[in-house]
């Protein structure tokens, strides 16, 4: 139950990271041509903060970047890892957690995989079992962008920033997984960068993801998305 759990919440991060990102990779001609909310034509620096992230996002092959990760569940628990991330497109993504323990959540676009090194079995799933394929990995393609992908965009004041500066939105997904609900991400009014990521589930946990030492065009080799198991180790589908 625990590793079934584990792998929900490591999904739910994938597609939702990759939902973001591969929202604003799409083209920003599109972006400035698509609706927004009633709100967000009242405040014109909004409409500057998603043309300008949009724009930024859609030239970026890849992302390297240190990770920070607190879970809070709906029962008061609260987990905090850290690890290393790298997203490439079209649509690969790796994690590696370190603390407090070693982990690997690997996917090459097709299919995932979850493992605990010391342990002598790895879980794989498929991207369409995983969650919606439409959603967290077909907009880097060229075809998504975030007026489109997200029904509301606002700029949130009840949401303190964690560096002094930046500015939070909240996105909600026209599609997505069940269990999302919606998305906050702090970014950089200046440089567009984007430096935390809030996901809030409907079962009212909350995971914050927040970023440092990101390299902006790092192209990580393929074989960085690729799992090998080491000596012993089986791989088992997960159901």
């Amino acid at each position: 139950m625990l590793l079934l759990n584990a792998i929900r919440v490591l999904l739910s991060l994938l597609a939702v990271v990759m939902l973001f990102f591969l929202a604003v990779s799409g083209p920003l001609a599109a972006a400035r041509s698509a609706p927004v909310t009633p709100r967000a034509l009242q405040t014109p620096d909004l409409n500057a903060l998603i043309d300008g992230v949009q724009k930024k996002y859609s030239r970026i092959q890849g992302i390297a970047a240190d990770f920070a990760q607190l879970y809070q569940g709906n029962d008061g628990r609260t987990i905090r890892e850290s690890g290393r991330l790298l997203l490439k497109r079209p649509a690969k993504a790796r994690w590696d957690y370190a603390e407090p323990e070693r982990k690997l959540f690997v996917s090459d676009g097709k299919s995932v995989v979850f493992y605990v090194l010391g342990e002598i079995q790895a879980t794989k799933s498929g991207i369409k079992e995983s969650a919606d394929p439409q959603i967290p990995f077909l907009f880097l393609l060229g075809r998504g962008n975030l007026r489109k992908d997200f029904s509301r965009i606002e700029l949130v004041s009840s949401e303190r920033p964690v560096i002094a500066g930046n500015v939070v939105l909240r996105l909600a997904p026209r599609r997505a997984p069940e269990e999302f609900k919606q998305l906050l991400v702090e970014l950089s009014p200046e440089t567009y960068e984007v430096r935390r990521l809030v996901i809030f589930e409907r079962s009212g946990a909350r995971m914050d993801f927040l970023l440092s030492n990101v390299r902006e065009n790092f192209v990580a080799p393929d074989s960085q998305f690729q799992f090998t198991p080491p000596p012993g180790v089986t791989i088992k589908q997960a159901r």
